[in-house]
């Protein structure tokens, strides 16, 4: 089973003033595709502190998907953090979920989120509302197995996935 971690970005979540509804969604919808949700925090929106989490979480799991911090308000540091911690970024997947998200909402397109790899471990930014994390996630969901495989060595194609020239 494919291990994962829902970090929530929320500075009034993290002084308890807000309760976090974008992190539980998150974390549902992930174990309906099979993951294992082994972690779930809430830290303020503070880049070190969210870089540390990261950090400490890519030690433990295959995945963290983040929420919040991802607009362009001037706590909103996640992206930053993300970078700052990842080895590669992967421009696709976050462009999929903003083209995706502009069915629903033109807002999605202020959205920053960042999606990366340190060591064997993706990082996902997905945006703060329940709404948009989950609609976000759904976007992609179908292809974080196939990402998870690759960073965990599984480079053999399959007929199912033949490889393309490039």
């Amino acid at each position: 089973m494919r291990t994962a971690a829902v970090l929530t970005i929320s500075d009034s979540s993290a002084r308890g003033e807000r309760p976090d509804r974008s992190g539980p969604a998150t974390a549902e919808l992930l174990r309906q595709e099979g993951f294992d949700v082994t972690h779930q925090e809430i830290v303020p929106d503070d880049q070190p502190t969210i870089e540390s989490a990261l950090v400490r979480l890519s030690d433990q799991v295959q995945l963290i998907v983040t929420t919040g911090g991802t607009g362009i308000a001037d706590r909103d540091v996640t992206p930053e953090a993300t970078r700052a911690v990842c080895s590669k970024l992967i421009e696709g997947i976050p462009e999929r979920m903003r083209s995706e998200g502009m069915a629903s909402t033109s807002n999605a397109i202020l959205s920053r989120g960042v999606c990366g790899v340190r060591g064997h471990t993706l990082i996902l930014n997905l945006p703060g509302s329940p709404t948009g994390a989950s609609e976000s996630l759904l976007a992609v969901i179908e292809i974080l197995p196939h990402a998870l495989d690759l960073l965990a060595g599984k480079t053999v194609h399959d007929d199912a996935h033949p490889p393309r020239d490039e």
